[in-house]
């Protein structure tokens, strides 16, 4: 015959549907209708004052001392089975988080994302090539693009080289230019921001507007490609700025002044 026994937690006593918690007590084997028989126990307790006796003493006092410890290791274990729901769960979020961070590294990788940056003409390392490719890059772009509006070939000094902050301003607005219309992810937004502020704001800032513009300017065989003003200087301004910038700049050579003089006749009727 099966002895009695009785659930430590919810007080059910009977032979059958219990589960051994150790080798002296036991709890109910449907767990959720012991829940269920705790939650009405407690409802139903009067409140009683806080005890300031001594504490029971013998067989009963032992039985609720385990009753007690019991419920604690129980809901110990379920606190534990949540935080490995919970470990689990930050686990796979985190596995989430990283694809779509590869992701993204591919996706810009793959699109040529590194931003555009302008070099500095007035904090270039002291590199003659380095100074050189740039002029070089910059007097093509001149040609090609900058000198192709006539506000810009008007206000064009003859002696831009021999300016570093001209050369500065030409480098970023040609870097910015670069951005707007061959970058990956160049805009119809950037390149009017190029057009209306950019542009206008160089041009401005490199000389006053030349007003002398007129129909002769636009007869046949006028439409060659634009000439860079004294394009022939840069190696020795090149050579110059990257080796020995605190020295004074090379004096103009006897040719490069005549071009400068055709120059300020052809734009601006021989008046500087």
């Amino acid at each position: 015959m099966s002895s009695l026994r009785e659930c430590v937690l919810c007080g059910r006593r009977g032979v059958r549907d219990f589960e051994a918690l150790d080798g002296l007590t036991w709890r109910c084997l449907n767990r959720g209708t012991c829940e269920r028989r705790q939650r009405d126990a407690a409802q139903d307790r009067p409140v009683e004052p806080a005890a300031v006796d001594e504490a029971p003493k013998g067989k009963y006092a032992t039985a609720g001392a385990v009753a007690g410890v019991a419920r604690e290791l129980d809901a110990l274990r379920r606190a534990v089975r949540q935080l490995g729901g919970l470990s689990m769960q930050v686990e796979d979020l985190a596995r989430v988080v990283g694809e779509l961070a590869e992701q993204a590294s591919t996706q810009a990788a793959g699109c040529g994302s590194q931003p555009v940056v302008a070099p500095s003409w007035l904090d270039l390392p002291g590199n003659v090539e380095a100074a050189a490719g740039l002029l070089q890059d910059l007097t093509g772009w001149l040609g090609d693009v900058y000198l192709r509006y006539p506000d810009a070939a008007r206000g064009l000094p003859d002696c831009w080289l021999w300016h570093p902050e001209v050369v500065e301003e030409l480098l970023w607005l040609m870097y910015a230019w670069h951005a707007a219309y061959r970058d990956e992810r160049a805009t119809v937004a950037l390149a009017g921001d190029w057009h209306d502020r950019c542009r206008s704001g160089v041009v401005r800032r490199v000389q006053e507007l030349t007003k002398h513009c007129s129909l002769e300017n636009h007869q046949p065989g006028d439409g060659a490609r634009p000439v860079v003003p004294l394009a022939e200087a840069l190696a020795p301004m090149a050579d110059w700025w990257s080796t020995r910038r605190a020295d004074s700049p090379p004096e103009p050579t006897a040719a490069q002044l005549r071009e400068a003089a055709a120059r300020d006749r052809q734009f601006r009727g021989g008046r500087r």
